[in-house]
């Protein structure tokens, strides 16, 4: 049981967890989930960590046809400039690999922003906290769980 699971049990909301069969030469992870799921890849979402201002860590949730709009983050953040984390970063502050990164259950909990196209979704999938096992949760529960906001962040 990953940390992010353990996150959403603790919390006592409702869940689903998508196990599948990770391909480690797919092109994108996320892409990769939905169809192995078989769900519409705009519920999909993957987490990726920005950094602020140069120091500052933050995690920014989209949708995986997306792409993150970086001003729009920082802004979103309360911050002037955000740019895409060094993955050794990113590991050593969530404690997840790349690919399996959930914005539940980080050793270090950060600023999270989600994409506000999650609030038209009954659920959404979320990696659940390694590669090919994906979270299937309420949005506002993500939000609430992870203390973040909802905000346009994407392109």
């Amino acid at each position: 049981m990953t940390p992010g699971i353990k996150s959403a049990k603790k919390a006592k909301i409702e869940y689903t967890l998508h196990p599948y069969d990770h391909d480690p030469n797919a092109a994108s992870y996320g892409e990769e989930a939905a169809k192995k799921l078989g769900v519409a890849p705009e519920k999909v979402f993957k987490t990726l960590v920005v950094e602020l201002d140069g120091s500052t860590l933050a995690v920014c949730v989209i949708p995986v046809t997306n792409q993150l709009d970086l001003k729009a983050a920082a802004k979103a953040l309360g911050a002037k400039k955000a740019k895409m984390a060094d993955k050794n970063h990113v590991q050593r502050s969530t404690g997840y690999v790349l690919g399996g990164v959930s914005p539940l259950g980080q050793k270090k909990r950060l600023k999270t922003v989600l994409h506000d196209s999650a609030r038209t979704h009954g659920t959404i999938y979320v990696s659940a906290g390694r590669r090919g096992l994906d979270i299937e949760l309420d949005p506002e529960d993500l939000k609430n769980l992870t203390s973040g906001s909802f905000a346009h962040i994407a392109k």
